[in-house]
């Protein structure tokens, strides 16, 4: 199998292309992104502007003629309302219908709980969408897009939606990495929101085996919740990762307000993830 992986050099992509030669080291698998630092090297970088050469004729065979493509490339994920998301969503559409008009057979494209907006309680495959950030409605238009292009085709789409990620400190920029930064410079205060709203947190690393097995599987398609599945206040996981790392700097929660889109509490259904997860597991034991 062939597979590529976008924005592989990121901050889930670098995760997600080990978790692929690890879980699946029979696979050739090409990466594209705009630094190439850090990566696995077992896959094969390629110097590819996939937003550039969105349209052309040649790009299937520019990345690998691959089989699966893992489309994790996104500018200014961790910005909401930059120009980026708007102004880079046809380019993600025409590169990704390219690579299925030329043969891939299956793509799994990166989502976000960000596409559902202000929402309580638990989010599953049918949850009605209403984002207010320009990510979030960047990445809902897209996955609407690729859901109504793929309809009737011989095509298998995967929309990943993930929540809140957590791990690779350095890396994330995240309230935990703002706050493990502000500690190692001397900071002895750290101000925060309340932290009462309850998010499903997940491990970067955990989250990128959910990817790339997800991603590799032909028995389940659609919207896919890769995440944990439990509410955790964001002031109980600040408070534990604090005494985890031994920091000395004082949360003052509350000092910023809430962004509207910050729901009390939300989650995604695990149905789907667990089923393929399970059917690894009895794949990997010998079962199937």
């Amino acid at each position: 199998m062939r597979v590529l992986v976008t924005g592989a050099a990121g901050y889930i992509g670098l995760h997600v292309v080990r978790s692929v030669c690890d879980v699946y080291p029979e696979s050739e698998v090409f990466v594209v992104d705009v630094r190439n630092g850090g990566l696995d090297n077992r896959a094969n970088f390629l110097n590819v502007n996939i937003l550039t050469e969105c349209n052309n004729e040649g790009l299937f065979e520019k990345v690998g003629n691959p089989d699966v493509c893992i489309h994790l490339a996104w500018q200014d994920g961790f910005n909401h309302n930059s120009n980026a998301h708007i102004d880079n969503l046809a380019a993600h559409f025409h590169f990704l219908r390219n690579l299925m008009e030329h043969g891939c057979k299956s793509v799994s494209v990166m989502g976000t709980m960000h596409e559902i907006g202000y929402w309580e309680g638990e989010v599953n495959s049918d949850t009605p969408c209403n984002p207010f950030s320009m990510y979030g409605i960047a990445k809902n238009a897209l996955r609407q897009a690729l859901l109504s292009y793929c309809e009737g085709k011989a095509v298998s789409l995967k929309w990943l939606r993930a929540y809140y990620i957590t791990g690779d400190d350095e890396r994330n920029k995240s309230v935990f990495s703002k706050i493990l930064q502000m500690a190692n410079e001397g900071a002895k205060t750290f101000p925060c929101v309340l932290g009462t709203n309850k998010c499903d947190f997940i491990d970067v690393e955990l989250l990128a085996k959910y990817i790339a097995i997800a991603s590799l599987q032909n028995k389940i398609d659609g919207i896919i919740n890769v995440c944990s599945g439990k509410p955790v206040a964001l002031k109980d996981k600040i408070n534990g990762f604090v005494k985890e790392k031994k920091l000395d700097i004082h949360l003052d929660y509350g000092a910023f307000p809430s962004r509207k889109y910050d729901s009390p509490a939300i989650w995604g259904n695990t149905e789907l993830i667990d089923k393929i997860m399970e059917d690894y597991k009895k794949r990997a034991l010998g079962m199937f």
